[in-house]
């Protein structure tokens, strides 16, 4: 990864080590009351390829004022509209999650997950990101990149409160083969819970449970790598995908065998990963949820079907303004 950036030094995070059992409460309260909206102090831009495409990309992430949210902006297109990162603006979700110019379908952004997932982490409220190509850059294949980029630009608060998307009663969606993905009513902050079951045996069943802190995110999860099965790779590449794809930045499965010389960065990396991918899909709620998200053999699909039907019925959640410490604060109380 090339980073572009006037900023050279990183701040320095201290990390620290949490237990997560159940519905246990894992934030704590904002000395003043109520938690600004955040954004980030500067302009930072990189340059990569693209998972699917193999083509080069530059992107910007940059400040936003406040209520902005995060949007992207297609530099490369002649009407570089906005393009904000919700739910309703999915427009596939097969290999990645894809979001698109609400008129113009042409104009999309696909491969966003790790990206929001280290916004989301990091409690990025408003940020405008400019990309010159139709995917975000792969990078490693995992967040880890991502959460670095953010570190450089630093974070500036702004002058309105923070607000959650409280979820009020449970919220389920099946898939096939007995996947599902589900919401539940927490008293504070966003848990997250995953469970995977593969053929290969270098997969096989795992789980995994955390809540969403910037800590337990950039110590547990943010450096787990995207992977797929080399029978899958063929077929891919026939359909004009993965064209970006290589052992930099894939884990590459094949049976009981791993395929990437320096093997595993964990031994569950596989399922931290698909936890990785859903913290970055239920950000595109359009602000961080206050509940408890459980996932069995979900991904993308799933996770956007969820917040479709969490959406869906104006009871099942409420719009409620942040009195508690977000993801990135709550890295230091």
């Amino acid at each position: 990864m090339q980073i572009l950036a006037e900023r050279a030094k990183v701040p320095s995070a201290r990390l620290m080590t949490e237990s997560f059992r159940g519905r246990q409460e894992f934030t704590q309260p904002d000395s003043n009351g109520t938690q600004e909206q955040i954004t980030l102090s500067q302009p930072i831009s990189c340059l990569g390829v693209g998972l699917h495409s193999g083509a080069p990309v530059r992107m910007r992430l940059k400040p936003a004022p406040v209520h902005h949210g995060i949007a992207f902006s297609r530099i490369d297109r002649p009407d570089s509209s906005l393009i904000p990162a919700r739910y309703d603006h999915v427009i596939d979700t097969r290999l990645s999650t894809v979001i698109a110019c609400p008129h113009d379908s042409l104009t999309r952004v696909a491969t966003i997950e790790h990206l929001m997932a280290a916004l989301h982490a990091n409690g990025i409220d408003n940020a405008l990101i400019e990309i010159d190509g139709p995917e975000v850059p792969v990078l490693d294949g995992s967040a880890a990149e991502f959460d670095f980029l953010l570190q450089c630009a630093g974070k500036a608060p702004q002058q309105a409160s923070r607000q959650r998307i409280e979820v009020l009663q449970r919220v389920r969606v099946e898939g096939p083969h007995g996947a599902y993905a589900e919401l539940r009513p927490a008293r504070r902050g966003l848990a997250l819970a995953m469970s995977i079951d593969f053929h290969a045996s270098a997969i096989g069943q795992q789980r995994y449970a955390m809540p969403l802190t910037q800590n337990r995110f950039r110590q547990d999860v943010a450096n787990c790598r995207t992977f797929v099965e080399r029978h899958d790779i063929e077929a891919l590449q026939k359909a004009g995908l993965a064209r970006g794809g290589s052992l930099d930045n894939a884990i590459v499965v094949d049976g009981a065998e791993i395929l990437n010389p320096s093997g595993l960065r964990r031994a569950n990396e596989f399922v931290r990963h698909k936890l990785m991918d859903a913290v970055g899909d239920l950000y595109l709620a359009g602000h961080t949820l206050q509940a408890g998200f459980m996932g069995h053999k979900s991904g993308h699909g799933l996770n956007n079907q969820l917040l479709r039907t969490l959406f869906s019925d104006q009871s099942n959640w409420r719009l409620v303004q942040d009195t508690t410490v977000s993801p990135a604060l709550s890295a230091a109380a």
